[in-house]
């Protein structure tokens, strides 16, 4: 075991599990940040892909000596949840991390409507729901914020609200069957207790016998309302049809959840997007959700004058068919308003702020405002559990005038040409001119002068884990498990992953005259075109050495080297994420096309990640307010 007992004893460890793990760029941060009293015990990891395991493996496992555990499993599987709870046991989980896939609705791609990925939030929750951790983190990319017009992020917050506080059932029942009783008639007041059963009971056996009980109510409501009006028109009406059968097919959600998913999951297999069949398939799978059978069923009911004339009895079923649709946080608005009417709202308020198990807080994070050197805009959602104290914010530790710089971040690392694999630290390149952006700094990139500062250089070098561990083992690398497992790594390196492909003279030539235009320019993109130089590529990024990177990406022929003209290498994408130079990424470097999807090569691996120092930084926040 290579954990530091001085540094263990006397403080509290507090259970995290990371789901979407991915390299771990939350796992690290988390594992680096510490408070007198508190430090971080890493229970497991979860994700996808091989290679995510592999580098856990042999950083938190091999390197590090934790018993850490790894599950690698899609968190969709049915048997993802059960298999999680049998790996953590009895233990108890303070905070859970996780960031769902975000290609769906990243701002630097095409978005796609109904991408089968946009359901991982829900099983996150899923796991959010069975472990109900003290604090729960959701991280993901900025433009989620304005997906579908805002629409994704209200969901969002509604469903984390949604989940509720098992203890304060009881009293909320029973103050929503009197308030009920006191603002409305007994049949809304039998289907708005139905629906809060329905989301509210655990059981699934109940919550579907309260749904069949929804519906029954519902049918006999509309027979009540059909025998009011003409046999004939109530039996062949398209309109009144239209009710019938859509109150069918809202019961039927078990169903028509089958299909939606087999077809989304087709689509995604097929890679259907920007063709003629996607309009069609997206347009079919909107067609059976709840919002548009309900919406369907709604406008029927204007197209029908004799409805209209059933008075109250129409009215209250439009009601109640409208209610099916709504998350359990839109019934918990609804009855905000009977309480208004009925002079019952500090009641409410009060009830709520018991039933809801979290208060949510949605913040944005810029990561170059935490020592990365790297403008990352990052959203956070942080949901507190009821018993501790809510988090709004994540103070920068770092000034706008003091951010890291490029410069700051690689200048030790500029010694590798075209073409060549660097295992050992040799002398960079010297450039004068930048030399006075270098300054000393703690570890979360406060600018300081005293015996704890050090340059960027020197904690990515010596690492941000000496107050906490003396390694099990030097860095190694595998190119799979089984090297892992037969020990046939390489270990006597001392600088792993700082690799540059061979570039032909006219890739080398294209990046020098793009480096010269500052940018990848329109006046670029002519010149380039005159020297036959051209790139199909849509974006290059020259890093300017005073200043911080834009978000890093998976692909590194989309960075220009700010000085050698030349393509990052895993290494250097890594220092621009904060990850420490003994932080090895396993696997593959890079691959190319579908099969980097699956292969999740290093490069994929660096970009993917959370930043660990904008990670710490969260995590510290955390330690400082649980209890």
């Amino acid at each position: 075991m290579s954990e530091r007992q001085d540094f263990i004893k006397g403080r509290k460890p507090i259970t995290f599990v990371d789901l979407f793990a991915g390299a771990g760029g939350i796992s690290e941060g988390f594992m680096q940040a510490y408070t007198d009293t508190k430090y971080y015990d890493f229970v497991l990891a979860s994700d996808i892909n091989d290679n995510c395991e592999l580098t856990h493996r042999v950083r938190y496992n091999k390197q590090m000596g934790l018993k850490t555990d790894f599950l690698t499993e899609d968190i969709m599987s049915p048997t993802f949840l059960d298999n999680l709870l049998e790996k953590i046991g009895n233990r108890e989980i303070d905070v859970v991390t996780g960031g769902p896939s975000c290609q769906s609705f990243s701002l630097s791609g095409r978005r796609k409507r109904f991408d089968k990925r946009d359901g991982l939030f829900n099983h996150y929750l899923k796991v959010i729901r069975a472990l109900r951790p003290k604090y729960f983190v959701m991280e993901n990319v900025k433009g989620l914020l304005t997906k579908d017009k805002g629409r994704f992020k209200v969901e969002i917050m509604r469903e984390m609200r949604s989940i509720i506080d098992d203890r304060a059932i009881e009293s909320f029942f029973e103050f929503a069957n009197r308030l009920l009783q006191k603002s409305t008639s007994r049949f809304l007041s039998n289907a708005y207790l139905l629906k809060l059963n329905m989301e509210i009971i655990g059981n699934e056996e109940d919550a579907t016998n309260h749904k069949e009980h929804f519906f029954d109510l519902l049918e006999e409501r509309l027979r009540t309302v059909t025998r009011q009006i003409d046999y004939k028109i109530s039996k062949s009406n398209v309109y009144i049809n239209t009710i019938r059968h859509g109150l069918t097919l809202l019961r039927r959600n078990e169903q028509r959840e089958q299909i939606t998913s087999a077809v989304i999951n087709e689509k995604t297999v097929s890679n259907i997007d920007n063709d003629l069949f996607a309009d069609k398939i997206n347009n079919f799978i909107a067609t059976f959700s709840d919002e548009e059978i309900t919406a369907s069923i709604i406008s029927a009911f204007e197209d029908v004058e004799e409805l209209k004339q059933a008075g109250t009895d129409s009215e209250e079923l439009k009601h109640a068919i409208q209610l099916y649709s709504l998350s359990l946080d839109e019934c918990i608005e609804e009855l905000g308003k009977f309480a208004e009417t009925v002079q019952m709202k500090q009641e409410f308020d009060n009830v709520i702020e018991k039933i809801r198990l979290y208060n949510v807080e949605q913040i944005v994070l810029l990561s170059s405002d935490y020592g990365v050197p790297q403008n990352r805009e990052r959203v956070v959602f942080i949901g507190s559990r009821n018993d501790q104290k809510p988090i709004l914010e994540i103070p920068a530790t770092v000034k706008p005038n003091e951010r890291v710089c490029v410069y700051e971040a690689l200048h030790d690392l500029d010694f590798i040409g075209n073409g060549e694999t660097c295992t050992r630290y040799k002398k960079a390149h010297e450039h004068p001119e930048w030399q006075h952006l270098i300054q000393q700094r703690h570890v979360d990139g406060v600018v300081a002068d005293d015996d704890n500062a050090k340059k960027y250089s020197e904690w990515s070098r010596e690492g941000r884990f000496t107050h906490r561990f003396t390694f099990d083992c030097s860095p190694f690398y595998v190119k799979n498990a089984s090297e892992l497992e037969g020990k046939l790594h390489l270990d006597n390196a001392e600088l792993f992953n700082h690799q540059t492909s061979a570039q032909n003279d006219d890739v080398r030539r294209r990046l020098k005259v793009i480096a010269e235009y500052g940018g990848y320019t329109d006046g670029c993109k002519i010149e380039l075109k005159r020297l036959g130089l051209e790139s199909n590529k849509r974006n290059y990024f020259v890093l300017k050495a005073e200043g911080q990177s834009p978000t890093v990406v998976t692909m590194p022929d989309d960075f220009i080297h700010y000085s050698q003209f030349r393509a990052m290498t895993v290494r250097e994408m890594a220092r621009l994420q904060s990850f420490d130079d003994s932080f090895v990424f396993q696997g593959k470097r890079q691959t190319g096309g579908e099969k980097r999807k699956s292969e999740i090569p290093q490069y994929t691996l660096v970009g993917n990640a959370v930043p660990p120092l904008m990670a710490r930084a969260i995590g510290n926040e955390i330690l400082k307010h649980i209890k």
